[in-house]
């Protein structure tokens, strides 16, 4: 007969992996949503955005929520919540509906990864919160592998809004066993909070990321709009700045970025944000539009990329305390580098076993970073202020995840647009090809309303693969900044792997 800890301890899997499916889950039903909702491709990419800022921008006040109303209180709240609004999600008529309901689903869903941590640290004693931790962070895993392929499975064989209408069935069993067996904690009703400068670090990662997710659409600095959301933004960092290094206790202690690595270890998380959504979100649209995959077959050629990352958090943290932990992230991105640059050559027929090893390499890359930047990172970070870094790391990761996704999907827009004109001017009534005579010059003939639509068409499809392209060496330049702040770490006395080193990753 299960213990009441271990059912507990699933009840937390449930809420943590409904979470972790959630932000890759939708990748491969984009193309899908995009049809449904009328919009165009860096409109449905609000759908992952949308999640992504409200999970950074609401990871920030958990700890002060669940010591306000107690940790089970606010952990079946944000259970409630999230289940609720994906099933608003899955019955929404309108890309903005669906924007606003991603929103809301994952203000809900940030608190969950954090609350489950701590319940998990709670309900286990001492000496067994180690294997306790690395069992909880295995299972966080599950999610990015499982996602692409139960939503393209979901999405194939049924419809796209079946990837949150799944949510439903596991969240009741969460909710109940959590409401039957979570302990209750102690509410501390005269804490305070930071609203100030809370308030203003979301105006700024608001409208930061609406100017970015609508700059394309609105042609950037000559739309009023995107002025105005450039100047809210940089209002909002400038307070957050000035009232952090002014007020007594700031949301985010000044002390924090005193730290040379922690602050290295920020602009690393950063770098990695950057490529852990964004190029998830770039291979579902170029496997299902360009490489003519079913949905399913799409979600399963990017489910190694899930396996790759927990194969290297295994090898990482068994040898994070016995090699130079900076060593194995400089391992990382030469792994991560690699993979990028072999994307770069991608082609629509590319093979599916060239694309599963591309894919897999890249998820290797990512563990190997992830494991031992939490030792490097807050090797010399003041325990006091452990709990306010991890929040901050998270944050981090979340806001480059949201602005890297917004960049490469504007930035694919814009390449094809122009690489489609520069294509377009070589195709002239001179051209041999369509001077040769036969069955595929008349097919080809841009004077007649067929041929042209198929010149178009072949046209339209090489521009986007040079768009792809760009967007890749994009991501591979992102990488550059991180590598050098390796070289400004200092390196760590005495291995030790933390119990955390796996919650980073939701």
């Amino acid at each position: 007969m299960l213990s009441e800890r271990t059912l507990i301890t699933i009840c937390l899997m449930i809420a943590t992996l409904m979470q972790a499916l959630d932000s890759t889950i939708a990748n491969v039903a984009l193309p899908y949503m995009q049809g449904s909702l009328s919009s165009s491709y860096d409109q449905i990419t609000w759908v992952l955005t949308s999640y992504v800022i409200a999970a950074a921008i609401f990871t920030a006040p958990v700890g002060w929520l669940a010591a306000r109303f107690g940790r089970k209180n606010l952990f079946i709240t944000c259970l409630v919540g999230f289940t609720a609004t994906s099933m608003l999600c899955g019955i929404a008529g309108s890309l903005t509906q669906m924007v606003i309901y991603r929103f809301l689903q994952g203000c809900f869903g940030a608190a969950l990864v954090p609350l489950s941590q701590s319940t998990m640290l709670d309900i286990y004693p001492v000496e067994q919160r180690g294997s306790a931790m690395s069992i909880w962070g295995m299972g966080v895993m599950l999610g990015p592998i499982l996602g692409p392929t139960l939503g393209g499975y979901l999405t194939f064989y049924y419809n796209w809004r079946y990837v949150f209408f799944v949510n439903l069935p596991f969240g009741i069993i969460a909710i109940a066993g959590l409401a039957i067996l979570m302990p209750r904690t102690t509410q501390k009703r005269s804490t305070s909070f930071d609203f100030l400068g809370f308030g203003v670090l979301s105006l700024g990662l608001a409208a930061l990321q609406l100017a970015l997710d609508r700059g394309e659409e609105l042609d950037w600095l000559s739309s009023s709009t995107i002025i105005v959301c450039a100047v809210l933004a940089g209002l909002g960092f400038y307070l957050f700045i000035v009232h952090m290094c002014t007020a007594k206790n700031p949301f985010i202690p000044r002390a924090a970025f005193m730290d040379l690595n922690f602050n290295a270890g920020l602009i690393t998380m950063f770098s990695v944000g950057i490529v852990l959504l964004a190029s998830s979100a770039l291979l579902a649209p170029y496997l299902e539009n360009l490489g003519n995959y079913p949905v399913a077959t799409a979600g399963l050629i990017m489910a190694p990329r899930g396996a790759g990352t927990m194969f290297a958090m295994l090898i990482a943290g068994r040898i994070t305390n016995r090699v130079d932990p900076r060593l194995i992230m400089l391992f990382g991105y030469f792994l991560l580098a690699a993979s990028l640059f072999m994307l770069q050559g991608w082609t629509p027929d590319e093979s599916e076993f060239d694309m599963m090893l591309t894919i897999t390499i890249q998820g290797a890359g990512l563990g190997f970073v992830f494991v031992p930047l939490q030792v490097v990172a807050f090797y010399t970070l003041s325990p006091a202020l452990r709990t306010q870094g991890t929040s901050l790391l998270s944050l981090v990761r979340n806001v480059g995840s949201a602005i890297g996704i917004s960049i490469t999907s504007a930035l694919l827009d814009h390449m094809s647009q122009a690489e489609h004109a520069n294509l377009a001017q070589f195709i002239t009534p001179f051209d041999r090809p369509l001077q040769a005579g036969g069955a595929v010059t008349k097919m080809l003939d841009p004077t007649t309303p067929g041929g042209a639509a198929l010149l178009n068409s072949m046209i339209d499809t090489q521009s986007q693969i040079i768009g792809y392209i760009d967007d890749y060496k994009f991501l591979l330049l992102t990488t550059i900044p991180a590598v050098a702040c390796l070289f400004l770490m200092r390196k760590p006395k005495q291995f030790t792997a933390p119990a955390t080193a796996h919650a980073v990753m939701e």
